[in-house]
């Protein structure tokens, strides 16, 4: 069976054209800037390849010219596109300097030098398509598993180009019948495959940028840019798994700005919010990479170290000293900034909610004892489940508990 390679290239321009319409809707819809640039790029490439597909035996020679640059010049916009994907600038000399390399290669080349023009174009759109493959191949925020096909797609059609050239070129070169031959064929197919992978892979990396999106926003308090305490608590265990693996002791802080609510009260709620990203700003530049913080509460934060006690009380004194000295001034006055802290450690592979149970004891302690200090927990509860009895017997008997009630 026989496929008429004009009618292929036509069907690819349909639904390129197709496509990039629906590319331009949704990237006006969500604003994103990539998918405008993909969605121009696919309507320009199928008005030309149309036209061209159409009308190349009364196109004159100049037109012609123009419609093959228009061409080269959508693999620079697809390249483009991707740049703008992962957050980086256009490359507006790169978008254009294929077109005129074409362009210039088009005129300086004698007429008899027809397939040298050919091997040009196709060596064009395989750079282009391996810039674009090396984009997407940067994307670091994604595994290699998810990634890889996203590289695949265009480097496989750089290859399907370039392999029919090739061989027409340095192995047939004598050939005339070469131009009709099955590659001619393969390569219209797989323009249309190219076509439709494309979009589909574009709108696989949109719909996976969105929920890393909504994932992040799920787990990262707005107010501090610091990990909430759903974020916390997943990126915790990950780290005592971890450090139980391989026998390391780990070490719980809790933080409770002073005197929080007489702030919100004396100074309103821009001060307090001041004050929170403030104090956000001083534990995270107080510890170290691979220690975690979050906001857990409304002035209450956390924080895990893979460390035994006595350094964690180190680091605590640290943050304390940094945030006491750091006093923000308003119109109404110096606002005090001070901080208590509760800290506990515990063996390999004690549980999240442990430390944290021994580290509010000994946060309340500090409360006690005056604020602006740091108590480390003097014991740790057995287990969890331990300390969930130890909670619920605690919880029928009248003294405030520790974990739920806070001194102001």
């Amino acid at each position: 069976m026989s496929l008429d390679t004009s009618t292929l290239y036509l069907v690819a321009s349909m639904i390129a054209a197709l496509l990039g319409f629906m590319l331009l809707f949704f990237g006006h819809q969500e604003n994103i800037s990539a998918l405008k640039w993909w969605g121009t790029a696919y309507l320009l490439g199928a008005g030309s390849v149309a036209l061209w597909t159409v009308a190349s035996s009364v196109l004159g020679e100049m037109l012609s010219l123009a419609l093959n640059a228009v061409g080269f010049l959508t693999c620079g916009m697809v390249w483009n596109a991707s740049r703008l994907f992962h957050g980086q600038k256009p490359n507006l000399p790169g978008l254009v300097l294929g077109a005129l390399a074409w362009v210039a290669a088009a005129i300086t080349l004698p007429a008899e030098a027809s397939a040298m023009r050919l091997t040009l174009g196709a060596g064009i759109v395989a750079i282009y398509a391996a810039l674009t493959a090396t984009e997407l191949w940067g994307e670091r925020r994604r595994t290699l598993q998810k990634r890889w096909p996203a590289v695949a797609v265009p480097v496989l059609h750089g290859f399907v180009l370039m392999l029919p050239i090739l061989l027409g070129n340095l192995l047939l070169p004598h050939d005339r019948a070469f131009g009709g031959s099955i590659w001619v064929t393969v390569f219209a197919v797989e323009l249309v495959l190219y076509t439709v992978g494309t979009v589909f892979l574009i709108f696989m990396l949109v719909s996976e940028r969105a929920v890393a999106v909504h994932k992040n926003a799920a787990s990262v308090d707005p107010l501090t840019g610091m990990f909430n305490r759903r974020g916390f608590s997943e990126a915790c265990a990950r780290v005592i798994e971890r450090e139980s693996n391989a026998g390391r002791p780990v070490t719980a802080l809790i933080f409770d700005i002073d005197h929080f609510k007489s702030i919100n009260d004396r100074f309103g709620h821009p001060a307090g919010d001041e004050v929170l990203k403030l104090f956000s700003a001083v534990v995270i530049n107080s510890l170290r990479i691979s220690d975690l913080s979050g906001r857990i509460g409304g002035e209450e934060f956390a924080a895990l170290l893979p460390c035994p006690l006595d350094e964690g009380v180190i680091v605590a004194e640290r943050v304390r000293e940094a945030f006491e000295a750091s006093g923000i001034v308003c119109d109404e006055g110096p606002v005090d900034t001070t901080v208590s802290i509760g800290v506990a450690g515990g063996p390999a592979g004690t549980e999240l909610e442990v430390l944290l149970a021994a580290a509010d004891t000994a946060l309340y302690q500090a409360k006690r004892s005056g604020r602006n200090r740091v108590e480390a927990a003097e014991e740790l509860p057995l287990s969890l489940e331990n300390w969930r009895r130890k909670t619920a017997g605690s919880a029928r008997a009248p003294q405030p508990l520790a974990g739920v009630a806070r001194l102001a």
